[in-house]
C-alpha cells in the first residue's frame, strides 16, 4: 500500500535514510538524521502542499519518496526536485518504481511541469529506476561532493509533465 506520510511515519523513515547516510554515497549527509528533524522534514513538505509517500506492508513502511520546491525563486514554482529511498531489503522488488509511478501521478494533479532528480554516480540501479520512469539525463557534474575520503559525481534526470492545456 502507499499513502501520504505521516509525522509518525518519521521513526521508520529516519531509520531507512540513516541507512544510507551511514554506509553508502547516495546521500551527501554525513550525520544520521534525528527523528524530529525528519517528522520537521515531512511537515515542511506537507505544509508547501507537495507529497511525501510511504510504502507499507503489514511488516511496516518499506520506502518513501517525495518532492520538494526546485528552487525558491518564484519563476520556478512549477519545478520540484524527487527522491526515492526504500529499506535495503525491500531493494529491487518494485517499490521505489510502484512510489515513483504514484508521485508522478499526484504531481500531474497540481501545477508540476518538471521533476528534477538527483543521483549520485556511479549507481546503475538508480539511473536504471529513473530512466524506465521515462527521465532523461540533462546534467553531469563531477566531483561535486565528497564522502569516506572519495570524490563523488552528481547527474541530474529530468521528467517533464504535460500542461493541463496538452492533456
Amino acid at each position: 500500500m502507499i499513502r501520504t506520510a505521516n509525522k509518525a511515519d518519521a521513526v521508520a523513515i529516519a531509520k531507512i535514510y540513516n541507512h544510507y547516510v551511514e554506509n553508502t554515497t547516495v546521500t551527501f549527509e554525513v550525520m544520521p538524521v534525528s527523528i524530529g528533524d525528519m517528522a520537521s522534514r515531512i511537515d515542511h513538505c506537507l505544509a508547501n502542499s507537495l507529497p511525501w509517500l510511504v510504502a507499507e506492508d503489514s511488516e511496516g513502511v518499506l520506502g518513501y519518496c517525495y518532492a520538494t520546491k526546485w528552487k525558491e525563486r518564484a519563476a520556478y514554482q512549477h519545478s520540484v526536485e524527487a527522491s526515492v529511498y526504500v529499506e535495503p531489503a525491500s531493494m529491487g522488488k518494485g517499490w521505489g518504481t510502484r512510489l515513483y509511478r504514484q508521485l508522478l501521478s499526484e504531481l500531474r494533479r497540481l501545477e508540476v511541469h518538471a521533476v528534477m532528480c538527483g543521483i549520485t554516480l556511479p549507481n546503475e540501479g538508480s539511473v536504471a529506476l529513473h530512466e524506465k520512469l521515462g527521465m532523461v539525463k540533462v546534467a553531469h557534474f563531477k566531483e561535486v561532493g565528497r564522502k569516506f575520503d572519495t570524490w563523488i559525481d552528481v547527474g541530474y534526470w529530468q521528467y517533464l509533465l504535460p500542461d493541463k492545456c496538452e492533456r
